[in-house]
């Protein structure tokens, strides 16, 4: 039986949904970070109990061709690009393997041809939201992303797959957020006053809200540090307050408050315009869910006196980009 920091030679044979490499010693299965499929690594192990166990890398000693080396591995420990480290065109070919792995896991289905999945041409910055926590980090005030499977915050600026203008504008609120000394909450203490920022951008608008969700109603001076904020981003139509006093993970409460502008903003998915309120879910990928809206359309073969019903409408974006092939929507 392997133990813990016991070092041994492994091959990895496949990849998790959430991009962790598998590899089987001696009947167990280890789950390690930051490899690929076939290669070859000295692994320390972690962790072991009867059936898994956890390792990490101590040496590459057999690398893939389809590794990106380019990669800032804070976004793999951080869990914001959790394949980051395989080559774009080699996620695709996997996202496809997923869903056949999931028909025969589910539904026994082994004849099903699974087409390749479909692409983005530019796979980064493309978040049309961020929710970033804030946290205080030796001694100062920081925005980031927890470390994975923790509430350690990791200090990042730059988050590799939000819209670029998100993280100017998350980056000038952490700025004034010291400015103007605003207390960042604290989890152990339960105590400190901002806990996240939210930050929506219309993928086609331009159009830009945030939000500051806070412990309690009073912010010190926050029609000066809105005044500064919106002077840097014109775009801004609205900023909104969710008040959240609870010890949770959820990151909005019940309480919302307009301290400037609407509260909501505008964007287009397939030539109709939506207003996004704060609460409400609207896809991330804008220019990804464009194309698999159209894609559904494409497969469902809709006639013009077809009758479709919306069973999970949300905001209706689905709905209402059938809405023009067909004779109504319910």
């Amino acid at each position: 039986m392997l133990k813990k920091n016991e070092i041994v030679t492994v091959e990895i044979v496949d990849l998790t949904h959430e991009g962790a490499g598998v590899a089987k010693v001696d009947g167990l299965v280890f789950f390690v970070e930051n490899v690929l499929p076939g290669e070859v690594v000295r692994m320390r192990v972690l962790k072991v109990n009867k059936k898994i166990g956890y390792g990490k890398v101590e040496e590459y000693l057999e690398k893939s061709p389809h590794r990106n080396e380019e990669l800032d591995l804070a976004y793999l420990r951080s869990g914001i690009a959790d394949l980051g480290h395989l080559a774009y065109p080699e996620q695709l070919k996997f996202k496809a393997k997923q869903v056949k792995d999931s028909l025969y896991k589910m539904a026994g289905i082994t004849d099903m041809e699974v087409p390749l999945t479909l692409g983005m041409d530019h796979p980064v910055q493309y978040r049309n939201k961020a929710q970033v926590p804030v946290r205080r980090v030796n001694g100062q005030v920081e925005t980031g992303f927890f470390r994975k499977n923790s509430h350690d915050l990791m200090p990042i600026e730059d988050f590799y797959i939000q819209d670029p203008v998100i993280d100017q504008v998350v980056l000038a609120l952490r700025d004034l957020i010291r400015r103007f000394n605003l207390k960042p909450y604290d989890e152990q203490e339960q105590s400190g006053l901002i806990r996240n920022l939210v930050v929506r951008r219309g993928h086609h608008s331009g159009e830009i809200m945030v939000i500051l969700v806070t412990t309690r109603p009073k912010v010190f001076r926050v029609d000066q540090l809105i005044e500064q904020l919106i002077k840097q981003f014109p775009a801004i139509k609205s900023v909104m307050q969710n008040i959240n006093d609870q010890n949770t993970n959820a990151i909005f409460g019940k309480e919302w408050r307009v301290l400037y502008g609407q509260d909501y903003i505008t964007d287009q998915m397939l030539g109709n315009s939506f207003q996004i309120s704060g609460p409400a879910f609207y896809q991330v990928n804008t220019e990804m869910a464009e194309k698999l809206y159209q894609t559904a359309i494409d497969f469902a073969e809709l006639r013009e006196d077809d009758v479709v019903i919306d069973a999970y409408s949300g905001i209706g974006t689905i709905g209402l980009s059938v809405a023009k092939h067909v004779k109504e929507v319910y």
